[in-house]
């Protein structure tokens, strides 16, 4: 029995969420004088980025979760 996707209420503006955050990131990174400070914001882009790219293979239907 093939059951068919169905994307969950209340995740519009997911995306544009996480990219403003991910561009917030960006830019203290780039203003940020102190070099672990950087680190730590170039390390939260990289998470934000995989947080919105295996979202938006869950929303295309791509990506499969087994509850």
């Amino acid at each position: 029995m093939k059951t068919e996707f169905q994307r969950p209420e209340g995740w519009e503006g997911t995306v544009e969420g996480l990219n403003a955050a991910i561009e917030a990131m960006n830019l203290a990174e780039e203003v940020s004088s102190i070099a672990p400070a950087k680190a730590i914001f170039g390390s939260v882009n990289l998470l934000l980025t995989q947080i919105r790219v295996r979202f938006l293979l869950l929303c295309l239907g791509m990506l499969r979760v087994h509850t």
